[in-house]
């Protein structure tokens, strides 16, 4: 399973954006994309469930 150097270093640096612009959702009180939380293993509906964001 050789993936190659250039889709692991893209690979990594999707899941760095996505855990950047969730971040910056969350700390500007906006719920994240959904596509950013199932990049990073987040699932949307429990993250629903919690009570501020």
């Amino acid at each position: 399973m050789d993936r190659g150097l250039f889709f692991v270093i893209g690979d990594f640096l999707g899941t760095f954006g996505s855990a950047a612009a969730a971040s910056r959702a969350v700390e500007a009180g906006r719920k994240p994309r959904r596509s950013d939380l199932k990049k990073l293993g987040i699932d949307p509906t429990a993250f629903d469930k919690l009570g501020r964001f």
